[in-house]
Order: structure tokens, then C-alpha cells, then sequence
């Protein structure tokens, strides 16, 4: 027999990706190559833009832990981003505490804002959720628009200190690496949520409810807890926000910003997690792009680039670089073996049935001959 040919292969990312699969050691580089992308990223870019894009890659994460691990779809989070940077900017304003500590009471705060709306809205899902959500969001923009003496109105809460120890962080650059902890300890934390028996069971919800409730779970227990801390992750986000740059205005508790995460979340991928962080660097860095050049109309290239990129990705940038990374992964060889053992002996469960059927047209007595002489597989 002639020697087989070794069988080439071209050079590039698949294949990249496709050895990191099979040795099992693709979780941990890239999620170094991420941390290292989040401390090198104010060099590469302007700080500003880059903890926008920390700030929105978190607040994702939390709209992306109730749309895509619990099936809610929330038009409602910018009340917890807005109203985090708020709370965030008043107790630096006022009581002059640490920013991180005024960071964690926006984020508590946002917390306790999501147990009410919650609890009256969990009990609804699909379209009725997301209505019921942007209504109590567009109240809390309401209260901050009429509220001036506490909130500032349209002029928004101005000159939040940013300072920690006598240290001025005002630079961006600086504030940056004081507040990138506060991201990527949620980033952590919603990682964490998703993996642990709470995620799966958000999971079994998210799929299938009836059969979840049957099983024994309360249901609306599971998904008010996940709603709450959705809101504490997103208020934890906003307050990073109006710290970093130093205030807090009507526009983080208008719907356009529940919005714009929704959008980040579907161009990373649905129920990705890390998807959204791919979403806000490619929305917040487009958007810096435009206003730069002098281009008004930024929602109209945004949204003609979102189209586009859902067309040709159903599942998300980072939905469909997953999938392919999975189709690419060799299947274990015990599993292999066992399907191929299955489907041998079903073939021949069903060759037997089928030598049944046919001689039992020709006589009883013929339907014994041809039976076969090996007996059935146990495991069929």
C-alpha cells in the first residue's frame, strides 16, 4: 500500500484555536489575555474612552446575567446605573468618605431599589417584563428630572471629588487603575454566579419554568434574587461612572442607557458573559470615533453596523468564536467509543426487527431460521 499523505494544514487563528481547545488551556489564557487588555488598555487609548468602556463592560455583564442566564429582558437597569451614580455622587459630595466606599453604598443602594420593582415585576416575563421595567425606570428619571435641590435637575450633581487618602485621582489615567478593581471584582462575581448550582438553576428557569416549578423550585424566589443582584452589579458599574468622571446626570437613568447595554450585550453574544465586554469596547470606542470626526448622527451608523453584525453573527462576536472553538474540539475518545458502541448495537436491534418482519411473511418456521445465531447485546 502506498504511504498516506500527512494531511496539511493552514496557519491562522482557527487552528490557534483549535490546538488551545484540545490542550484544555484555553479558560486560562484567555483570561489572562483579557486582564492583560484591561491594564494596557488607557496606554493604547484615550483613559476616558477606556473607563467608559471598563464601566460599560461590567454594566453588560449584569444586563447579560438576567437576559441571558434567566430569560428577562430589562429595560429598566439604567435605574440602578443612574440612580448608583447619584447615591455614589452624593455621599462623596456630602460626607466626604473614600470614593470606595461611596461606590459601595451606590451599589447597595441600587441593590435596595431592586427588591420592590423586582418583586412586582418578576412575576411577568417576555414583553410585559420589559415594559413593566422601562415604566419604573422612566419614574425614577422623573423623580431625578424634579428633584433639583438633591439631584440638580438637568444640570445633574457636579464636581464629585475624586480623591483617596490625599491622593488627587482627577487624572483619568490615574482613576482608571483606582477603579478597575471595582470592575473586574464584579466582572468575578457575575462569573462566579453563572458557574455555581444558583446559575444552573437560573439556567433550568430560563429554559424551561414549568418543569422548574415542578422539580420544586420557587421560581420567582430565583428570579427576584438574580434581578437584585443584576441591580447591585450595574449600580456598582454606574458608580464607577460618576466617580470617574466626576458626575452624575439625567442622562444614566434615561432608557437610552438600558437600551445601549441591551445592544452591547446582543452584539457580544446572549448568555456569554464576556460577550458584552467585546460589545461595550466596539459601541464606545465607534461612538468616541464619530463624535471626534464631528459625526451628529451617531445612532445611525451604530445601529447600521449592530444590524450588520447580527446578521452575519446570530450568535454574537463571542457567541459565534465559541461555537466554533466547540466545533472544533475533539470529542473525548471513552465518549466515541461509547456512541459507537450504542449505534452498533441499535444497527443490529434494528437488523434483527427488520429479519423479523420479513421472513414472518414467509412462515413462522422461516422467521426462526433466519434469526441470528450471536444473542442480543445487553446493551441494547
Amino acid at each position: 500500500m502506498a504511504a498516506r499523505r500527512p494531511v496539511r494544514t493552514r496557519g491562522g487563528v482557527p487552528v490557534i484555536l483549535s490546538r488551545l481547545a484540545r490542550s484544555g488551556r484555553s479558560g486560562p489564557l484567555l483570561l489572562a489575555t483579557g486582564l492583560a487588555a484591561a491594564l494596557a488598555l488607557p496606554w493604547l487609548i484615550y483613559p476616558p474612552v477606556a473607563l467608559d468602556i471598563a464601566c460599560w463592560a461590567l454594566f453588560a455583564a449584569a444586563v447579560d446575567l438576567l437576559l441571558g442566564y434567566t430569560g428577562l429582558l430589562s429595560f429598566g437597569h439604567a435605574a440602578f446605573w443612574g440612580g448608583s451614580a447619584y447615591c455614589t455622587g452624593l455621599i462623596a459630595l456630602h460626607t466626604g468618605m473614600p470614593f470606595p466606599l461611596a461606590i459601595l453604598g451606590g451599589a447597595a443602594f441600587a441593590a435596595l431599589l431592586a427588591v420592590p420593582i423586582g418583586y412586582l415585576s418578576v412575576r411577568l416575563t417576555g414583553i410585559y417584563f420589559a415594559m413593566v421595567t422601562l415604566a419604573f425606570a422612566q419614574m425614577v428619571y422623573f423623580i431625578a428630572n424634579q428633584w433639583r435641590d438633591v439631584t440638580g435637575g438637568e444640570n445633574g450633581l457636579q464636581g464629585i471629588p475624586r480623591e483617596l487618602f490625599g491622593l488627587d485621582l482627577s487624572e483619568p489615567f490615574y482613576f482608571y487603575y483606582a477603579g478597575l478593581p471595582f470592575v473586574l471584582a464584579g466582572l468575578f462575581a457575575a462569573w462566579r454566579i453563572v458557574r455555581s448550582p444558583f446559575g444552573r438553576v437560573l439556567v433550568s428557569i430560563r429554559d424551561n419554568p414549568a418543569r422548574a416549578r415542578a422539580l420544586g423550585y420557587p421560581v420567582d424566589r430565583y428570579r427576584l434574587l438574580a434581578f437584585v443582584l443584576s441591580a447591585g452589579l450595574a449600580g456598582t458599574a454606574g458608580g464607577v461612572f460618576a466617580i470617574g468622571h466626576g458626575f452624575a446626570s439625567l442622562e444614566g437613568v434615561y432608557w437610552t442607557t438600558s437600551g445601549q447595554a441591551v445592544m452591547m450585550v446582543i452584539l457580544g453574544g446572549i448568555g456569554t458573559l464576556w460577550g458584552g465586554a467585546i460589545g461595550a469596547a466596539l459601541v464606545v470606542q465607534l461612538q468616541d470615533y464619530l463624535a471626534t470626526a464631528g459625526f451628529q448622527e451617531t445612532g445611525i451608523v451604530t445601529g447600521s453596523i449592530f444590524i450588520v453584525i447580527v446578521l452575519l453573527f446570530r450568535r454574537g462576536i463571542w457567541g459565534t468564536a465559541r461555537h466554533l472553538l466547540a466545533a472544533r474540539r475533539p470529542a473525548a475518545p471513552g465518549a466515541a467509543q461509547a456512541a459507537g458502541t450504542a449505534t452498533g448495537t441499535a444497527s443490529s436491534a434494528a437488523s434483527r426487527a427488520d429479519l423479523r418482519a420479513v421472513s414472518s411473511k414467509s412462515g413462522a418456521t422461516h422467521a426462526k431460521s433466519v434469526r441470528p445465531s450471536e444473542p442480543p447485546s445487553p446493551q441494547a
